[in-house]
C-alpha cells in the first residue's frame, strides 16, 4: 500500500514558499491502519505535522514535481494506492535565487505560476492498464473542499471523480476551523460509479479504518 499524506510547497525564493494547511494526519492515519492490518506500506510524506509512524517506509518530498515523481515509482508494485496529500496545483514559473526584497518589489508582488502535473489522475491512468497477471490496482483519491452545502459538495466530488478517473474519491470539507489541522474528519466514499458507499465521522484514525474497509470491498464500477 502507498499512501501520500501532507502538504506539498512551492518556492519562491530560498525562505518563501506557497503551500497549504495540510497536517498529513489523516494520511499517517491511513498508513499505520494499513500497517496495523498486515499490509507493506510507503509512506509519501510532504512536510509532516505529525510524527512519521514506525514499521513503514517513509519517503520524504518537499514540491509537488518531488511528490509526483515519488508516487509513480513507488505506485509501480503497489496493490493500493491512496493519494491523500494536498498537492499544490501550481508552482512559480521562476524561483528567485535570493531573497526577495520588499524594497525591490515595490507595493505589488506579481508571481508567474504554472500548472503542475495532476498526480492522481496519472496513477489513475496507470492502473487503468491490468498488469500481466491480469490484476490491477486500487487507485484512492481525496477531495478536500470548502462548499458547505451537502449536496454540491457531492455534486463537486462527482465531477472530479469522473475527471479523474479513479476507484474511490473521498470526500471531505475543510475550512478555517476544521479538516486539515481538527483531529477529527467527516468523510464521503464515492465509488467510481459515482455511487455514495459510505459516510463516517469520527478521529482520523476511526475514519482511515473505515476507508480502508471500503477498499478492500468489492465496489459497483
Amino acid at each position: 500500500v502507498v499512501v501520500s499524506a501532507g502538504g506539498t510547497r512551492e518556492p519562491l525564493d530560498p525562505v518563501r514558499f506557497l503551500g497549504n494547511r495540510s497536517s498529513g494526519r489523516q494520511g499517517v492515519a491511513l498508513a499505520v491502519a494499513a500497517r496495523d492490518r498486515g499490509a507493506d506500506v510507503i509512506l509519501v510524506a510532504a512536510h509532516l505535522e505529525v510524527p512519521a509512524p514506525a514499521g513503514v517506509r517513509v519517503v520524504p518530498v518537499s514540491t509537488a514535481l518531488e511528490l509526483s515523481d515519488a508516487m509513480v515509482r513507488e505506485a509501480d508494485g503497489a496493490d493500493v494506492v491512496i493519494m491523500a496529500a494536498a498537492v499544490a496545483d501550481y508552482r512559480p514559473v521562476a524561483v528567485s535565487a535570493g531573497k526577495i526584497k520588499k524594497e525591490e518589489a515595490g507595493d505589488a508582488l506579481s508571481v508567474e505560476l504554472v500548472r503542475n502535473p495532476d498526480v492522481l489522475q496519472r496513477l489513475a491512468a496507470d492502473a487503468a492498464v491490468p498488469r500481466a497477471d491480469g490484476t490491477r490496482r486500487v487507485v484512492v483519491g481525496f477531495a478536500a473542499e470548502t462548499e458547505e452545502d451537502p449536496a454540491e459538495l457531492l455534486r463537486i466530488g462527482r465531477a472530479k471523480l469522473q475527471r479523474k478517473g479513479c476507484d474511490l474519491l473521498v470526500v471531505n470539507r475543510v475550512g478555517w476551523s476544521h479538516g486539515f489541522t481538527a483531529e477529527r474528519n467527516t468523510i464521503t466514499v464515492l465509488a467510481r460509479s459515482g455511487d455514495t458507499l459510505v459516510e463516517a465521522s469520527g478521529s482520523k484514525e476511526q475514519v482511515a479504518h473505515q476507508i480502508l474497509d471500503v477498499v478492500g470491498a468489492p465496489t459497483p464500477q
